[in-house]
């Protein structure tokens, strides 16, 4: 029997069609955001026990380029790394209402990285749950059959981060055969987060919510068993309403308990003990009088500093959260509180997703209902920026970072099939635009050690993988594609483990080797 997949560094971009067994899912939410859930709309902050209703908005196409929008400004200082000041209104909380392997691709001069350069490895592997993607005479994108003949410029390595842990260790070398694992929950599945621990215990886990249109829901803890070469459950437990984002504490020293953040009609953060079992810790809300709060659509956890947490609101705002331990950082083990640092509102309409940069932990980014990329200092919040604006003010849902050229960020607009690439120090115009998928993108995710790599997933149950280090010269095509068995509505690229993806269609979660 195959048993655990290979995780070595040396692992590599290849070519097998998915293998024969792997059962489609039951399909998943279209498109769908999880502020357009009519549980999360409205929710009181007791005990909450009934459905609300729903004012999210859905944007039509992806939006055109626009002039930047200037605002009157009450500083001259600007934020780091941003280039054209704009007001955002500063609220006191008391007023709120609530692997990638590395490849020989040459990199672009045009694009900078910070990273440090890594030994290069071949970008083909016959380990791959990937098949590459092929260009027709008319142009469209198709799935290629297995090929050992891909080529790549051999004159720049792509460049690496060294962070990357080595786990060329872990695996014997029958286990290295297998390219998909998967695990069929008794529920639909939306939201997924990947373990950043390597320790032998707790190393390949992965946590998912799920989608269930009643007040109660499941947070379920699922893990390589290395044994039984299989995703096997570990622990599950109960979760008011469906999750709109969970995250895994981004801790790979182990300096912290091991946490799992949640945010849905609050920020929640459980401490998974060593039988993966789950307590909560804290239940942050910045509205403690009101009966009713703002559900929140997605947060973020500052990398570069783990006391930092950023929410996105229905209500217009973000909320920085300062996590309060009690103990001096690297010695963490007692219980974990968080206070509201500050609270801005952020947007003229609902905020869907926040995003700490990779750069700097004072700076994060935000998009929401009014179809604006909006960028933000700690340091400066009397002004903001506005990085890019869509002329139709379409809604933008996501918002995913470069995490090694903090210039770029990716994100797409409600019911869009197209991702855009955005530079911080030339805003307004997407530097790129990836369109191959033909149905609605649910999820972007950037390749954790490559600058020039990205993932996405959407409603045309394809999982697609992109090299723009050409950029800003048009990306035509991905490079690498996978046919899920339903609507992708979540993936994730492991940052522990970057040989390796995870998706979520309909009620299966299935991790894909790269």
């Amino acid at each position: 029997m195959d048993k655990t997949p290979s995780l070595s560094s040396q692992s590599h971009f290849g070519h097998i069609i998915p293998p024969a067994g792997v059962q489609p899912g039951k399909g998943g939410p279209s498109n769908y955001h999880p502020v357009s859930s009519s549980l999360l709309q409205s929710t009181k902050s007791t005990t909450p026990t009934k459905e609300s209703e729903t004012t999210t908005k859905t944007g039509e196409s992806v939006p055109s380029e626009k002039p930047i929008r200037e605002k009157p400004a009450t500083s001259k200082s600007k934020p780091t790394g941003v280039t054209t000041a704009t007001s955002a209104k500063h609220v006191p909380s008391s007023q709120s209402n609530s692997s990638i392997t590395t490849s020989s691709i040459t990199a672009a001069s045009s694009v900078p990285t910070t990273s440090t350069v890594v030994t290069s490895a071949p970008i083909t592997s016959s380990n791959s749950s990937f098949t590459t993607v092929s260009t027709t005479t008319g142009g469209s994108a198709t799935l290629s059959a297995p090929s050992t003949n891909v080529t790549a410029s051999t004159s720049n390595p792509i460049v690496l981060s060294s962070a990357t842990p080595s786990t060329s260790s872990i695996l014997k070398d029958e286990d290295k055969k297998k390219e998909i694992y998967g695990f069929d929950a008794p529920f639909m599945l939306f939201s997924s987060t990947w373990s950043c621990a390597t320790d032998a215990q707790r190393r390949f886990r992965i946590a998912v919510s799920s989608f269930i249109e009643e007040y109660s829901n499941k947070i379920s803890i699922v893990q390589l068993d290395e044994d039984a070469g299989e995703l096997v459950l570990r622990s599950s437990f109960d979760h008011p309403y469906p999750a709109t984002k969970l995250m895994w504490i981004p801790d790979s020293k182990g300096n912290y308990p091991d946490l799992i953040a949640t945010s849905g009609d609050y920020l929640r953060l459980w401490r998974i003990g060593a039988d993966n079992q789950a307590k909560v810790e804290t239940l942050l809300n910045t509205n403690r009088t009101a009966e009713y709060c703002a559900p929140l659509t997605s947060f973020d956890w500052n990398e570069l500093d783990l006391n930092l947490i950023g929410t996105s609101s229905i209500d217009t705002t973000c909320t920085i959260w300062q996590l309060e331990t009690g103990q001096a950082l690297g010695s963490v083990r007692g219980p974990v509180d968080g206070s509201v640092r500050t609270q801005l509102i952020a947007h003229d309409k609902e905020v869907f997703d926040i995003a700490f940069s990779r750069g700097s932990k004072d700076i994060f980014g935000s998009v929401g209902a009014d179809g604006s990329v909006r960028l933000f200092d700690l340091r400066h919040l009397e002004h903001s920026t506005i990085v890019f604006e869509s002329s139709k003010q379409s809604s933008l849902l996501r918002l995913a970072w470069n995490r090694n050229d903090h210039n770029y960020m990716a994100t797409f607009a409600s019911c869009s099939n197209e991702v855009l690439i955005l530079d911080m120090r030339v805003p307004c115009t997407p530097v790129a635009r990836l369109s191959n998928h033909k149905a609605a993108i649910n999820g972007v995710s950037w390749a954790p050690h490559s600058s020039s790599h990205l993932c996405t997933g959407a409603d045309d149950s394809q999982a697609l993988i992109w090299d723009v280090h050409e950029m800003p010269r048009p990306v035509d095509d991905p490079i690498l594609a996978y046919q899920a068995g339903g609507e992708v509505n979540q993936i994730h690229w492991s940052t522990a483990y970057p040989d390796w993806i995870s998706i979520c269609y309909g009620n299966r979660l299935e991790i894909l080797r790269v």
